[in-house]
């Protein structure tokens, strides 16, 4: 002991010390947090050393300091720095089974930006063991068992030590090289796991800024011809005509969309037996709009979202692009872009007004300037709303208040218009107040309380969609709208997907890529009130075809647009799902990312062990397909190509015309409605100014409690 504290009070051992530490702390996070499985001993290896050379060259560095205050200065810096970015990637891997990045960092892919509740953050009991390093140190320092070394390290020694690292480093790169070819140049693009795996945190983040950069110098050098380019690719390989029997059956009628946060297609007809026995049906009310006859719902709609994870959802249906291989697009783009989306086609097309009604506050993933870049008139964040701490779940505003509360303003907006819901109570880690559950409705006992939640409040928004249904039925509204419902991205993922498995249909024990990638389907249903051949429709299909399709049924000509998405309804389309990781979903074969070891049969779920001639021509097509896809929508968006070209009869969007704030937006509606006096189509004046607030239920636990209070108070 007195020789490990003696070699411990030398620079050196200091060091040796923190890059030790720093290697036990990434086993850790690989084996136990990360599901990085070496395919073959090479692999293995190169995850058992990668976290050593490049951590030695780094701290070795050090050494070259002279000034004992700055040394250990410099040490306790670059010691905290280590361990933040390996604890952050842990926290944010385990919400997003993805690893940060520069924009994840600066801009906020969801986790770290404004509106994030930290109480929602999975931390684990044993997670102190990613700072042991520094406990360890702290204690030696409490107890005057650490000495300060006032030697300082020769130059030619702290050389020595340094190349060592480098070198050891240089045979890690070069083995991972030679094992993935051009591992940074090509496959750090499109699988960021593989740079992880085979080079480590520290080397992801410097590749990670490599490309950021690339991407801000790509989008100065943008020309018009790269976009002239994406428009022939768009007009040879993605436009379609409209299927003219669908072709604007929902013309000018207002549409709103529901956003089911974290919502899988695998809880639509779903049964579970609860812990009381008994079976219970966990979304009875969204499986009924799924069925109806005026109802065209999709069995094979695939989430295609990336790191923006809800903010890359809105941005395919809101524009009909892919988000970013690396962050988020709203965060990252969205107060400069140049958007052609819904709000503003539809606004410019039939007059519709525009508005997105979210629990959360506005900051959060950029909307409060992404919206106005988008054209949406409105935008009611958490602000317009009663945000005390019995209104709010951990993301925001609960469901059902967030649809109740919104009606006078909803029915102060002009018809037709263009409404989006945000749900947020349906999100990780699942928690909802015991009032809130309802008491005939009983979850699992799966062994893990987000699956045991995630059941709970997948139950909870079903009844807030029910609520707000009977509101839009008794105000009138139901019959001069359609209704839009998707869910954004998976709600269950990582590890916890083998306790969620059973209950979904998949088998524990076996679960694996294929799995993996069905659940990724989300529900997407269009109900058109008065129509009678409405029904389940398993074409394939992704979030990119939602902005085309709704277009075509309002009556909209798409061909003058730059989209990336192919109407569902409409004949010749690309049999193909893109993923945004690389892989595919098509009716015959599945590739779950781009470079999975297997294929899979889509039919059967069953690997494929040697591809057919034909079948190799076919997935290779596909694959390239794909990228081209990927590359096509990624060019657009990081060169901001849109400013170079405006469709006729739109207008560029001019973010300066629109505020969000509570007083300018109560003050523009009341100007509306009153200055359109007679002409107005407001709900509320059309019902002479009369509130339709009334209509909706007040079977909610929060306004019961309010209406009990002011009775006491009577």
């Amino acid at each position: 002991m007195k020789k490990l504290l003696s070699a411990f009070n030398t620079r050196v051992g200091l060091l040796s010390f923190l890059v030790f530490f720093v290697w036990a702390k990434s086993m850790l996070a690989y084996f136990g947090v990360f599901n990085l499985r070496g395919v073959g001993p090479a692999e293995f290896l190169l995850m058992i050393i990668n976290p050593i050379g490049f951590t030695a060259t780094c701290f070795a560095l050090l050494l070259f300091i002279r000034r004992t205050s700055l040394f250990y200065l410099a040490t306790l810096v670059l010691g905290i720095g280590a361990n933040f970015l390996l604890y952050l990637n842990v926290l944010y891997y385990r919400e997003f089974s993805d690893f940060i990045t520069i924009d994840t960092m600066t801009g906020g892919a969801g986790m770290f930006q404004h509106g994030f509740d930290f109480g929602s953050v999975p931390v684990h009991l044993m997670d102190w063991l990613y700072w042991i390093d520094l406990v360890v140190i702290i204690v030696l320092l409490i107890a005057k068992k650490m000495k300060f070394d006032q030697r300082p390290v020769g130059a030619k020694r702290a050389f020595t030590f340094f190349s060592m690292g480098l070198a050891l480093f240089g045979l890690n790169f070069w083995f991972g090289d030679f094992n993935k070819n051009q591992l940074i140049m090509r496959r750090a693009q499109s699988d960021k796991t593989y740079v992880v795996r085979y080079l480590g945190l520290g080397p992801w983040i410097l590749t990670d800024g490599y490309y950021t950069n690339l991407a801000n110098t790509q989008r100065k050098d943008a020309s018009k011809e790269s976009l002239e380019e994406i428009q022939k690719y768009i007009a040879s390989n993605r436009y379609l005509a409209p299927n003219m029997k669908m072709y604007g059956i929902a013309k000018n009628r207002n549409v709103i969309e529901i956003h089911l946060e974290s919502f899988q297609q695998a809880l639509i007809d779903l049964k579970i037996k609860g812990t009381d026995g008994k079976e219970h049906v966990v979304t009875p009310f969204l499986n009924s709009i799924y069925h109806s006859n005026s109802t065209y719902s999709f069995s094979n709609f695939f989430n295609q979202v990336g790191q923006g994870k809800t903010s890359d959802a809105e941005n395919l249906l809101e524009t009909s692009t892919f988000g970013l291989p690396a962050g988020s697009l709203f965060a990252k783009y969205g107060s400069t872009q140049t958007f052609q989306a819904m709000p503003a086609i539809l606004n410019q097309t039939d007059g519709y007004s525009s508005a997105v009604f979210h629990g959360n506050v506005g900051a959060f993933y950029n909307r409060l300037n992404t919206y106005k870049q988008m054209g949406y008139q409105n935008f009611f964040d958490q602000s317009f709303f009663d945000n005390s701490a019995s209104n709010m779940s951990p993301w925001g505003i609960k469901d059902k208040l967030l649809f109740r509360d919104s009606v006078p303003m909803l029915e102060q907006m002009q018809q037709p218009f263009y409404a989006k819901y945000l749900t947020v109570t349906n999100h990780l880690t699942y928690t909802m107040d015991d009032e809130d559950k309802d008491p005939n409705f009983a979850t699992v006992d799966s062994g893990n309380k987000l699956v045991d939640g995630y059941f709970e409040t997948a139950h909870y928004l079903d009844q807030a969609v029910e609520q707000f249904y009977a509101y839009l039925k008794k105000s009138g509204l139901y019959d001069k709208s359609i209704i839009v419902l998707y869910g954004d991205h998976y709600g269950i993922s990582g590890s916890d997907n083998k306790a969620f498995a059973p209950y979904v249909g998949y088998d524990a024990d076996t679960f694996n890529n294929y799995d993996n990638t069905m659940l990724q389907r989300t529900p997407f249903m269009i109900d058109v009130p008065g129509r009678t051949d409405g029904h389940i429709i398993d074409t394939y299909v992704g979030q990119v075809d939602v902005m085309p399709t709704l277009e075509h049924l309002m009556g909209i000509d798409t061909s003058k647009y730059v989209q990336f998405g192919q109407d569902m309804f409409a004949s010749g389309r690309q049999d193909f799902v893109a993923l945004r990781n690389g892989g595919f979903v098509t009716p015959t074969i599945t590739l779950p990312t781009l470079n999975s070891r297997y294929y899979y049969d889509t039919q059967t779920g069953l690997q494929i062990e040697n591809l057919t001639p034909e079948q190799e021509t076919y997935v290779k097509e596909t694959k390239q397909k794909v990228a081209d896809l990927l590359a096509a929508s990624d060019k657009l968006n990081n060169q901001n190509l849109l400013r170079f070209y405006t469709p006729t009869g739109f207008t560029p969007v001019d973010a300066k015309d629109y505020s969000y704030t509570v007083k300018d937006t109560e003050k523009r509606l009341k100007k509306e409605n009153e200055d359109l006096s007679a002409k107005s189509n407001s709900l509320l004046s059309q019902n002479q100014g009369k509130s339709t607030l009334p209509d909706y239920t007040t079977d909610i636990p929060e306004v019961k409690k309010g209406e009990d209070e002011v009775k006491v108070k009577d």
